[in-house]
């Protein structure tokens, strides 16, 4: 048992002082240091500095480790021309991107706070990078194929990487489900891989409307999307449309990744799904798809979190940075509710909508925290602040277990 003894704490409802946190790998119980020594006489004592802050550590919940290597490869600004980068240097990225590579992309992520992330994996190369990483992982196994030809071929590679994922025995390691997109997974795929999540309580990731290329290809069998089909997959038709691609997924609560393009009706569809839109506004900007509506999904009762994404659409994998930049791209919406919210985003929601027992510095919940060493004392704007300056993170636990500071 150790006890921790910072100057605030950092939840969800209020910024608390003169409070201790009891723990071992669950947080026991949070009161007043004295309190805390009385209880627990052989506990360490961890005393912190100065206008200390303890907060829940952060929560990235689709991040893409196999494309870690881009940096000035990928061509922005328009989601078809980075498609094409990505289909033309595949190959490249996905080889020069070795264990090394991924492993610093989860250092980075931890470096930023993120004790918490979840790998969206098309080929399982970044399994062992994964494993390894001292962060919490769920780890979405990606299923992708529109040729109804080649759909046991497909299935059965992915079988194959999802038992590989599964033979991880390590704490805090989850194996996953991730349908790719309604435009790219024929829907006797989709079936099959959620008989599978159905059966054995997995988690369940999707990309969903994230262009409207896309969104006209699904709707029409027309536009920008048509030509890459025909000359890619010899496709003139979706192998689905919008309301049978979120029929399959009714009865399973899925993380709807960017959902940029959704209608009311549609939005309508995944309250009562009970999905969760996961919010990348970096990756949504730089593939030239737009700024989701919050407001729109707040209207409709939809929950929503924020992520960076990988970095083939990115340029780092810093969530301070990604709620940051969420702040300034939703510019209508009152500022310091916003920065509060996006807070809450990444850490107690996410926890939720990826079904983890952490996201909050309270009794029960896994002792993931982090230590921020604030410059002065925290005042009424202190979410704000969190996300427009880098604090110093100087400590950092996982499961009760420090991976960073002494």
């Amino acid at each position: 048992m150790k006890i921790i003894n910072p100057n605030y704490i950092y939840t969800a409802e209020q910024l608390l002082e003169n409070k201790a946190v009891a723990y071992d790998k669950t947080i026991r119980k949070i009161a007043p240091l004295k309190e805390l020594k009385e209880i627990y006489k052989d506990a360490e004592i961890i005393e912190l500095g100065k206008n200390s802050l303890l907060m829940p550590g952060l929560i990235n919940a689709h991040v893409h480790l196999e494309f870690s290597a881009n940096k000035e490869t990928l061509k922005y600004g328009d989601f078809l021309q980075w498609l094409y980068s990505v289909i033309s240097n595949r190959e490249e990225l996905v080889n020069s991107c070795d264990f090394t590579c991924m492993k610093k992309a989860a250092d980075m992520m931890l470096a930023s706070g993120i004790t918490t992330y979840g790998a969206v994996s098309s080929h399982g190369m970044d399994l062992e990078a994964a494993a390894a990483s001292p962060q919490n992982v769920v780890f979405f196994n990606e299923l992708i194929g529109s040729q109804a030809s080649m759909a046991d071929a497909l299935f059965n590679d992915f079988l194959q990487r999802l038992d590989a994922s599964k033979s991880v025995t390590r704490e805090g390691f989850y194996p996953a489900v991730a349908i790719h997109s309604p435009y790219s997974v024929h829907p006797i795929l989709i079936k099959k891989a959620l008989n599978i999540v159905k059966n054995e309580g997995l988690k369940l990731s999707a990309h969903f409307l994230e262009s409207r290329a896309e969104k006209e290809w699904l709707q029409k069998n027309e536009g920008d999307f048509k030509e890459f089909f025909v000359n890619f997959l010899k496709q003139d038709k979706a192998v689905t449309d919008i309301k049978e691609f979120l029929q399959h997924f009714k009865e399973i609560p899925t993380l709807m990744t960017h959902v940029v393009q959704a209608t009311k009706e549609e939005l309508q569809e995944l309250a009562l799904s009970k999905h969760t839109v996961v919010h990348c506004p970096i990756s949504n900007r730089l593939l030239g798809n737009g700024a989701i509506g919050l407001d729109d999904l707040d209207k409709h009762g939809v929950k929503w979190i924020c992520a960076t994404d990988g970095l083939s659409s990115n340029y780092t994998l810093n969530l301070f940075e990604e709620m940051k930049i969420a702040l300034f791209m939703h510019h209508g919406a009152d500022l310091l509710p916003l920065a509060s919210r996006l807070i809450k985003s990444v850490t107690k929601d996410a926890a939720e909508a990826l079904g983890l027992n952490t996201g909050e510095i309270k009794e029960g919940k896994n002792a993931d925290m982090l230590v921020l060493d604030l410059v002065c004392e925290p005042n009424e704007q202190l979410a704000l602040h969190l996300l427009l300056h880098r604090y110093n993170i100087s400590k950092i636990y996982i499961n009760g277990n420090q991976v960073k500071g002494e």
